[in-house]
């Protein structure tokens, strides 16, 4: 084994980072008392005496319940709170490997000099202060790590290390009991009978004194009485975890359905289960509604620009969001551009198809006798950053999602917190796109539910033609003429901003534009006429295309015929709805290009078109249009 120079935090470091999670803990005021008399029944008891009884007992607790109750949350907040001076050290055995809990390592002994094998166990089972073992998510270890946590569970054990000298007052196992969000169940008689288990349900946790506190300003009274006179199985889809997502969004104006989770591409929809085992009726309008209206907050279907507006309130908020969209929209460009804007740096990027945890961070032998983990360099530092996980549903091999439940749930590897870490977002395609099953992964509802925000993009979502145009000019003004106007819904969606840009470099290098098409395969590209494109780029086609250039080059012309269309008809001609539609597809830099034409054409359009282009815009393309009616306003007093 290759010698690795570390440095051993010292005891003032350990306790500095100690005393930094004990500040992060919401502090006990008025406010939060009240709030916490305001939950109502369930408030968490009986985990609570489970976990001190187990303590008192020195016995291993085994704790079942449902993804997003609760469980460990529960642990978080009450150990420290009950047994003052007892640190939670928390041990997410999905993405553990062998030698991160336990390696043999070469040790020269003070004593005689020689090297000797030694067994040096994981840094964070010696804090130097009573702790409590929780290691979550056991079942979706591997078999190897499932050995190492029985010998723990059962002995209090690791290796030739003895957890109760180390400090440890308690061990428990927490997991999802479902065989759909876990990869084994326990069968050893020998190993079942060293434990006592508990099954909780929600009503079990201290879920709701978290949310009284989380939104000490809101009154969560009938949210909680809304959520208890639900049937079981809509409990479990809206768990505790995603009605917090759900009071996240409500609390950034979002539409609360963002929060439901994406399971197998597709959005969790609130519906019970008929007898005959059928689906029942769509409640998630009616459920969320509900919730909006207990807390006092709109539910609205959609918002501007929303793309950004998710990306920038995850890096202030500190959210986990999942982005999903077809291939070639710009995913993946907006978001480093928005994290550069936030944080003044490129995000820490991760393709999933060439990267796993084991890339991420590895266990190393430090002076001080323990098992330290090295993260990647890309995650150290104590600036602030954000995680892209690009191609999220892609991934190396199919244990990966449930490596990185600890990553988007926790924040941490392996245990060890990333510094710095403000944000983190994920990118994905959806299973299906123009009716072809693509090459991803699935994941469960555990999985999905550890994002705020899972939002489905569309093309529209992102101002991929604005970069066009800033990069490659009135070619990409041609070409996006063409896409908006020239093509049907189908077309468009086969013709994906990439593949637009592809367009746009083969025209400017004299290529046919055919060969930028989507490849199906014996001589086959994707259905897409090119013709127009090319007439349009080359100048030649036979009837004149109208743009807001030609518009601006003949306005006069222009602003008799709406003149006159206004003295025909108070809805207005074709010639109306031809100006409004090319008002409609110009982006806002060509806009601002030809103000004054805009200012000057919307004298003679009918006051309802005029106001289309104010409602729902992005806030920069409402700002333009407020200023074009106001020199509309200002012309229009002119004699």
């Amino acid at each position: 084994m290759s010698s690795v120079e570390t440095t051993a935090p010292t005891a003032e470091d350990g306790s500095a980072d100690r005393a930094g999670r004990t500040a992060r803990q919401p502090q006990k005021t008025p406010r939060t008392q009240k709030a916490a008399r305001r939950t109502g029944p369930g408030s968490g008891a009986r985990l609570e005496q489970f976990i001190s009884a187990m303590i008192a007992m020195g016995q291993t607790g085994q704790v079942f319940g449902e993804h997003g109750i609760g469980k460990t949350s529960t642990f978080h907040s009450y150990v420290p709170e009950a047994h003052p001076g007892t640190e939670v050290i928390l041990v997410p055995a999905a993405n553990l490997t062998p030698d991160d809990l336990l390696v043999n390592a070469p040790v020269r002994d003070e004593h005689s000099g020689e090297l000797v094998l030694t067994q040096l166990i994981m840094r964070q089972l010696t804090p130097g202060i009573p702790f409590v073992l929780l290691i979550d998510d056991s079942l979706q270890a591997g078999e190897t790590i499932q050995s190492q946590l029985m010998q723990i569970a059962c002995n209090w054990t690791l290796g030739e290390h003895d957890l109760r000298k180390l400090g440890c007052v308690g061990v428990f196992l927490a997991d999802n009991e479902s065989l759909a969000e876990t990869s084994a169940r326990r069968s050893d008689l020998a190993v079942l009978d060293r434990m006592v288990t508990l099954r909780v349900t929600a009503n079990d946790t201290a879920w709701r004194r978290k949310l009284a506190e989380r939104y000490e300003d809101w009154d969560l009274t009938e949210v909680f009485r809304l959520w208890a006179g639900l049937s079981p199985r809509l409990r479990s889809l809206l768990s505790p975890r995603t009605l917090q997502h759900v009071l996240d969004c409500a609390r950034a104006g979002f539409p609360l359905s963002w929060a439901l989770p994406l399971v197998g591409g597709q959005r969790l929809r609130l519906r019970d289960t008929k007898s005959d085992g059928k689906p029942g009726p769509d409640r998630t309008a009616e459920i969320l509604d509900g919730i909006a209206a207990a807390i006092g907050c709109p539910n609205p279907a959609t918002i501007a620009d929303p793309v950004r507006a998710i990306l920038r309130t995850a890096v202030r908020e500190n959210w986990s969001v999942l982005l999903q969209g077809p291939p070639g929209c710009g995913k993946t460009e907006i978001t480093k551009a928005v994290v550069r804007e936030e944080t003044g740096r490129d995000p820490v990027y991760f393709s999933l198809p060439v990267t796993n945890v084991e890339d991420l961070c590895v266990p190393i032998p430090t002076p001080d006798g323990t098992l330290d983990t090295l993260l990647s360099r890309s995650l150290m530092g104590p600036e602030s950053k954000v995680i892209v996980w690009d191609e999220y549903n892609r991934p190396k091999d199919k244990a990966t999602f449930a490596k990185l439940m600890e990553i988007t749930q926790e924040w941490s590897l392996a245990g060890r917190p990333i510094p710095g870490l403000c944000a983190q977002i994920a990118l994905q395609n959806p299973p299906y796109h123009l009716g072809r099953k693509l090459l991803v992964s699935s994941n469960n509802v555990a999985q999905a539910s550890r994002f705020t925000v899972s939002y489905e993009v569309s093309p529209q979502d992102i101002p991929a033609n604005q970069w066009l145009i800033d990069t490659y000019g009135e070619v990409a003004e041609t070409a996006l003429e063409w896409w908006k106007s020239d093509i049907d819904d189908e077309g468009r969606e086969w013709i994906t901003k990439r593949t637009l840009e592809r367009l746009i470099k083969l025209h400017l290098a004299g290529q046919p534009l055919e060969t930028g098409l989507i490849y199906l395969g014996d001589g086959e590209y994707a259905p897409v006429p090119l013709s127009q494109l090319e007439a349009r780029l080359s100048e030649s086609l036979g009837q004149k295309v109208i743009g807001l250039k030609e518009l601006a080059r003949d306005v006069a012309e222009w602003e008799a015929r709406l003149a006159a269309a206004c003295e025909s008809s108070s809805e207005g001609t074709n010639d109306t709805d031809l100006v409004h539609q090319v008002f409609a597809n110009a982006e806002v830099s060509q806009l601002k290009r030809h103000a004054e034409v805009v200012a000057r054409l919307l004298r003679h359009m009918p006051p309802k078109l005029r106001a289309a282009h104010l409602v729902g815009q992005t806030p920069e393309r409402q700002r333009f249009w407020i200023g074009a009616l106001s020199r509309m306003a200002e012309l229009s007093a002119t004699p």
